[in-house]
């Protein structure tokens, strides 16, 4: 999933906490072995090396992921696509030097792009993709599958306190330690260091997207490593989006998503969502909040 986890629990049984937390980290890596394009012998392994050949048989828990992750995609109107594994082939953002590929580059990537292309068959449970080439990187929404799995699974052996950290994108259940809400910070896009703003975080999830980690300045302009699935071209005008709901994968799939978007559409289109807040700083550190956020700003 191209990223670490960090699992808590709030209990006093230190022999069951660890019995659970290792169930968590098992269910983890039992879903990177099912979900991952880089593992031939993954579900996705095989949809993808079977582009344009043959259907695939895949279980139903395969089929309903990619289901939802269509309907997000219908929802979001193409700003999120697990297909646009070929558009990454013509970046190397790990480079120092950085170009944009040539418009004759991105066109023939772009054929290969497009969650139409995804045919699902629900009552044979096989996924096929149409065109040779394609390619399904869930990169964008299997982290948060795997931190609601983990989730659900402790609820059902009890446990009324926890969080699993992906990386930055938390999903919390019940209080802390010190029986308060969960709270976290989110980081100054251009010091991950300093946090702006505290949110508290009860029975709810928040992922974010943004060029933190990676970004580029070609010609004066910032674009960043996230590419949009309709353009071909990296995210310029916007350094990040936090996504707060109840669900670590819906977080996680709409804050690509608006972050693709941009602003001023993604705000309205997470302000038509139930139960989903977002926070988007601009390239210019300005920051907006979509409906009412309950937040605590800290001190610079």
């Amino acid at each position: 999933m191209g990223c670490t986890f960090e699992l808590g629990l709030v209990l006093n049984d230190a022999v069951q906490a660890e019995k659970l937390l290792d169930e968590g980290v098992a269910e983890i890596q039992r879903i990177e072995g099912l979900l991952s394009e880089f593992k031939e012998d993954s579900a996705i392994g095989k949809i993808n090396a079977n582009a344009g050949i043959e259907e695939i048989e895949v279980n139903s828990e395969v089929i309903e992921l990619l289901k939802r992750a269509i309907q997000i995609s219908h929802l979001a109107k193409g700003y999120f696509d697990i297909t646009m594994g070929p558009l990454k082939q013509l970046y190397r953002f790990k480079n120092k030097a950085f170009e944009l590929p040539k418009e004759s580059d991105i066109k023939p990537m772009l054929e290969m792009v497009g969650f139409q292309n995804l045919q699902l068959n629900e009552d044979q449970h096989t996924a096929y993709l149409r065109k040779k080439g394609m390619r399904i990187s869930l990169a964008a929404i299997g982290k948060g599958y795997a931190a609601d799995k983990v989730r659900d699974k402790w609820r059902s052996a009890g446990i009324q306190n926890g969080y699993i950290d992906a990386s930055g994108d938390l999903t919390a259940f019940g209080q802390d330690e010190n029986c308060n809400d969960w709270r976290i910070g989110i980081a100054n896009p251009d010091n991950r260091k300093q946090s702006l703003f505290y949110i508290p975080l009860n029975n709810a999830a928040v992922a974010t997207s943004g060029d933190y980690e990676q970004h580029f300045v070609h010609k004066g302009k910032r674009y960043s490593h996230t590419v949009n699935p309709k353009t071909g071209l990296p995210v310029t005008g916007i350094k990040s989006v936090s996504i707060f709901s109840p669900s670590a994968e819906l977080s996680d799939a709409l804050a690509t998503a608006v972050y693709t978007m941009g602003m001023p559409k993604g705000v309205t289109f997470l302000n038509q969502l139930p139960q989903t807040h977002g926070i988007f700083i601009d390239d210019e550190n300005k920051v907006t909040f979509t409906k009412q956020l309950q937040y605590e700003a800290i001190p610079v």
